[in-house]
Parts: structure tokens; sequence; C-alpha cells
């Protein structure tokens, strides 16, 4: 194999890559990228078994072949190259030389049939999806997982496929996220998917919000490729919980309130609230919210907002860590909170948001000590 390539272009193939390679691994050629020259250049692929990433740029292809390199130094030494033409090559079946400038390297590399395949997928039945539209959901939803391995089918996503809707559900049983998308006229299969958010990372962060996805399942596994990236994931297995019946539908108290007040009233909550649990009073009246705070051996804390509230008067307590993540989430200036009673769960949405999207996010109380 020999082939060159702009500085640019190998670093633009890195970055896109490297993400998939384990930080630690008992496989060494997991720690190793799969580098491939193709007619348009050369392709780059990473996996760490669950998630794989594989990537196209162009390159001056002399002769055809592949090999793996060590991603982490391959990266190192491609950051540190002058901006230059990069010639690579590779001489027997485990050795790479690399040449940029006057600098030279060589690395021991191992041979292509070590690298795992990628999963099959059948794209001869894939559906479209723009991209934007899914990272729209990705980006509003994903944060709310569980990273508890106790439940391990709340460390996934679930990724709701309708005739003319998409929507995406994360929870870890404290907080809930759930946004909703139309999608008219697409070819999605009605389905359930679980899928780790690290996947969806990589989808976010990989695909420009124009392009058009072309998606795709195989008994295990799910797709995600444009014309020159694609990523692959196994999909995690087993019922998700029904969420639905933790969405309150008959909350009867209702408050209008600012979004960076809120937030930074609860900010300043925190630094007194305990570490452990985080607990904060809320104290809802007509046109007043009141907060309070008290953490034996460290001390007590008030502060107060004005609000736009219907309904009866309401204490209740929350994690201020889940309220503060939820609120960085919302796409508008003002939000809207609805709620029962202390014990029940109070939902946060945007307020007045100009959106065909339906979002909503849950979080439920924390009780409130005597």
């Amino acid at each position: 194999m020999r082939f060159t390539i702009s500085r640019e272009k190998l670093l633009e193939g890195l970055q896109a890559v490297t993400a998939a390679v384990p930080a630690k691994t008992t496989l060494p050629v997991l720690a190793n990228l799969l580098v491939e020259t193709t007619d348009r250049g050369i392709r780059l692929s990473a996996t760490d078994l669950d998630i794989a990433v594989s990537t196209e740029v162009t390159a001056d292809v002399e002769a055809a072949g592949a090999i793996t390199i060590p991603a982490r130094k391959l990266s190192e030494i491609a950051r540190e190259l002058p901006p230059a033409p990069v010639k690579i090559a590779t001489s027997g079946e485990q050795r790479v030389t690399l040449e940029c400038g006057r600098s030279r390297f060589k690395l021991l590399g191992l041979p292509r049939d070590e690298f795992p395949t990628f999963p099959q997928v059948r794209f001869n039945e894939s559906w479209r999806v723009k991209s934007g539209e899914l990272q729209q959901l990705i980006a509003h939803t994903a944060f709310a997982v569980s990273t508890e391995e106790s439940r391990p089918i709340l460390n996934g996503v679930l990724w709701e496929l309708r005739e003319e809707r998409m929507r995406m559900v994360a929870t870890n049983g404290h907080r809930l996220s759930r946004m909703d998308l139309p999608i008219p006229g697409t070819s999605a299969p009605s389905s359930d998917l679980i899928v780790p958010p690290k996947a969806l990372e990589q989808v976010r962060r990989l695909f420009p919000a124009e392009e058009e996805l072309e998606i795709a399942r195989g008994d295990n596994h799910l797709g995600f490729r444009s014309p020159f990236t694609a990523v692959f994931t196994r999909l995690i297995e087993g019922p998700y919980p029904n969420y639905e019946q933790v969405i309150p539908k008959d909350n009867d108290k209702h408050c209008i309130l600012d979004k960076a007040a809120l937030a930074g009233a609860l900010k300043r909550m925190s630094v007194i609230a305990s570490d452990q649990t985080h607990r904060i009073k809320l104290s809802f009246n007509a046109g007043m919210l009141k907060f309070a705070v008290t953490t034996p051996d460290l001390g007590e804390a008030a502060d107060e907002l004005s609000i736009n509230y219907d309904g009866d008067p309401l204490e209740i307590g929350f994690n201020a860590a889940y309220l503060l993540e939820i609120l960085r989430f919302m796409p508008t200036d003002e939000i809207k909170l609805t709620f029962k009673a202390p014990e029940r769960a109070a939902t946060i949405e945007p307020h007045e948001w100009d959106s065909n999207a339906d979002y909503l996010c849950l979080v439920m109380p924390l009780r409130l000590m005597d």
C-alpha cells in the first residue's frame, strides 16, 4: 500500500474515527485503526466492538492495500507534522513508513485480517432521516440516560419510529426527557430501538445537519451512513419500561418563569445544598417562588423569584442538579412547570416554543425533611 495525503485530510479522518478506539483493551488490534485504500482515497476505521466508525477521505493512491496502525501514535504524529503532503507506505504485513517534509517515522502495525469485521446491517431495507432532525432528538434527550449498571436497559435511549413521527426517550428513573418530531413521508418501519448514547454522540458529531442519513438495522445492530462516513452500533436488548405511565396527565398547578433566573437561583442555592442529595425546597405562591436550603454542619440559604403561578400554594423538594441539567436543554427563554402534589412528578416544558417538535421533561420530587 502506498498513498499521499494532505496533513489536513489525514487529521480530518483521524478526528472522525479515533473516538471509537477503546482507552483500554485486551485485544491489541482494537488499539489500531484500519487504513484501507479505496477508489476515492483511503478509508479509516475504528471499533471497540460495541461501536464502529469508518470515514473516507481523499488521497492520491499509488498502490492499493490495507493495514492497521496504532491509533494514538498515528494521531499524535499527524498533529505535530508540518503543513505538507504526507506519504504513507507499507512494507510486508506489519511495517508502516510515514514521511512529511524532512520528518520520517516507522511504525509497527498489525495485519488487516486481525481487525474485526463490521456488523451486518441490511442497507437494502434502509430508511432515510435528515441528520439535523436526528441531532435535535439526540441533543434534547440523551443527557437523561442512566449511568448506573444495575438497570442496563436505562443505559440506552429509546428511539421509537412510527409512520408519521419519531420519538426519543431517556430516563434514569429520577428524571426523564421525551421529544417527538413529525417525519412525513418516511419509509421507516415501525420499531423500537434502544441505542447506546455513545453511538448517538458519534452520529451527532460526525454527520452535518443538512445531510440525509441512510439508516438500517441488522439482527442486533444499527447502521447510519452518508456517502463518506458510517457508524455502526450494537443495540441494547430488552423491553424498555412503560414510561407513559409515569408522565402525569392531571397536574393542575402551573407556573411560567424565566429560565435564566431560575437557573441562577438554583446555582446559588446549590452552593449550600448537600453534595449527596442536592435537595432544595421550592415554595410556590401566587406571584412568588421561594427557595430554601438547610444543610446540617454547613448552613442555610434562601432566595426568591417573581413568577406567574396558577394553583394552590405548594412546597416541594427537588434535586437541583437534575433541574439545572434539564434547564440547559430547554430551547426557550421561558419555561412551564406543572405540579400535582409534593410527592408527585413535575413536568418542565418550553413555553411558547415556535417548533413542530413536542418536548417534555419530567423530574421526580425529593421528600422534604421535617
